[in-house]
Order: structure tokens, then sequence, then C-alpha cells
């Protein structure tokens, strides 16, 4: 929410760039879809936008302490992905925590036998959803559920697939890694009701009429990688090709429009490069 503080002039040079995390959660509905959740228009960063669950990644993310409760990716691993020395392994936390608090989705497997969670059962929806508020709340660490539950962060069943940096001029900027996950099964998604007010699943191409009708609002970003999506016909295609690790393609960002646009793409030889800095490495695998 909006305070005093945050309406007081500013320099834009001042503004820290504060490291990211955002996670796109997919499935096939049975149609390819993305869950999408709305931000309350009174937020600071990006009010009124439709949006993945993401955020900044806090100290306590820090793969120090997180890494032995992740699976299937090491922090080694994660930081080569990302270009890293280390501490890779945080941004991988830092958007299952994210998932967690604002979609009410938890990445997690059972430590023992590592068996999918499943929340449909024994009261564990109400229950997780209690853990979920003591977290928003800030009653609870995150890290406690984790412990207190017995489980582990499945880091293997997300794929880093985009990178973008908020261009200067807003009070709050952002370095954000973007992943990509299927939904887990026995999971319902819903948003927190607080910083997010709506959200629904969609299809990427109905995402991309509404924007068109301006019937939602998205980030360019956003809305990038929902055009990149809608080249794919389901969540099996997606997760295959996300997890091939492709060549990076730089977005540019064109003259009139200030459209993103990636290479092959009308605009692209003379777009711009210092206005939306960012790049995709999600395309369908060939043939």
């Amino acid at each position: 929410m909006t305070n005093d503080s945050d309406k007081q002039d500013y320099d834009p040079e001042a503004v820290e760039i504060r490291p990211a995390a955002t996670v796109m959660l997919i499935d096939d509905r049975p149609d390819l879809q993305v869950f999408m959740m709305e931000r309350h228009a009174n937020t600071v960063f990006a009010g009124g936008m439709w949006v993945f669950p993401g955020g900044a990644v806090d100290a306590t993310d820090d793969s120090s302490i997180f890494q032995e409760s992740c699976i299937h990716r090491s922090d080694a691993e994660a930081s080569r992905l990302m270009g890293l020395a280390s501490g890779g392994i945080a941004y991988y936390v830092a958007a299952i925590r994210e998932a967690f608090e604002e979609a009410g989705i938890l990445l997690a497997l059972k430590r023992e036998g590592l068996s999918p969670l499943d929340l449909s059962v024994d009261r564990r929806a109400e229950r997780f959803q209690a853990h979920r508020d003591d977290v928003n709340d800030s009653n609870r660490h995150f890290m406690e559920i984790i412990e207190d539950e017995d489980l582990v962060l499945d880091a293997g069943e997300m794929h880093y697939i985009a990178r973008w940096i908020t261009p200067l001029g807003p009070p709050r900027r952002f370095d954000a890694r973007f992943f990509i996950a299927r939904m887990p099964a026995r999971q319902t998604p819903i948003h927190d009701d607080g910083e997010l007010v709506h959200s629904r699943w969609m299809s990427p191409k109905d995402i991309l009429r509404r924007a068109e009708a301006e019937e939602m609002v998205l980030m360019s970003p956003t809305l990038r990688m929902v055009k990149n999506l809608a080249l794919f016909d389901s969540a099996e295609q997606v997760i295959a090709s996300a997890s091939t690790n492709q060549v990076d393609e730089k977005a540019r960002v064109t003259r009139d429009t200030r459209v993103i646009v990636m290479p092959g793409e009308p605009g692209y030889d003379e777009g711009l490069t210092d206005i939306e800095t960012g790049w995709i490495r999600l395309r369908p695998l060939p043939a």
C-alpha cells in the first residue's frame, strides 16, 4: 500500500535496483493457460496491473540458509544458469516463497520419499492457508513452515527463462529473473486478497486479446512473456523447451510504438536497447 513517504520527491538516478524473482505458473485446462493476478490499484509498484506471482529477493532467501532445503538443483547449477559466481538458488527460493505468499501455491515435496505435496486431503488446505497467513502477517518465517511440514523446495521443477531490468524513472526498480513451472497437481491457486485483488487462469491468446482491447493492463515485460507463451500449444511443450536452457534472445523496443520485440520481428533491427533491458529464452523447439 502507499504511504506518505512513497509520495515524496525522489532522485530516479538514486533508486536502488533490487534483485527479484517471478514465476509463471502454467497448466493445460485443457488448453494452455497461465495463472494471472491483478494488483491492487494503490500498490506502489505496478498498481492495477495483471502480473505473475513474484517479488524482491530477501536476505533470508540466501542460499546459505536454504541450500539444504532445495532439491533437484544446486546453487552451483543455478548460479551458472544465471551467470553468477554464487547465490543463484536464492532466486529460486524467492520465486517459490512469493508463489506461496501471493498465490497459495507451494512448489515443494515431502522430504520422506519426495512425494508431491497434496493439499486436497486431511484439511491440509486449511492448515497451509493458516501457514500462509502467518507468513504474510510476518508472524512466522517461510523457512519455519518448510521445516515444520518436513518439506523440500523443488527447484528442479522451475526453469529460468528470462531476465528484465525495470527502466529508470519509477520509485522502485527491479532486476527480475523469470521462471516457469507447471502447476502442481492437487493444489489450487488463489490470490492473497491484499496486494492482489483478482486472479484467474487465462490462455495466452485471450490475455493478448484483452490487453489489445485495454481490458487488462500489463507491464511491457509481462506482455512480452505472454506473447512468447502464445507460441506454444501445451504446457508439456513449454516445459520441454524451457528445460533446454536455450540461447538468450535479447529484446529491443521499437522507436515509434515502444513495443518490446525479439529477433526476427518487425522493428527489431532499428529497435532501442536502453529502455526495457532484457532477454528471453523461451521458443518452441524445432519439429
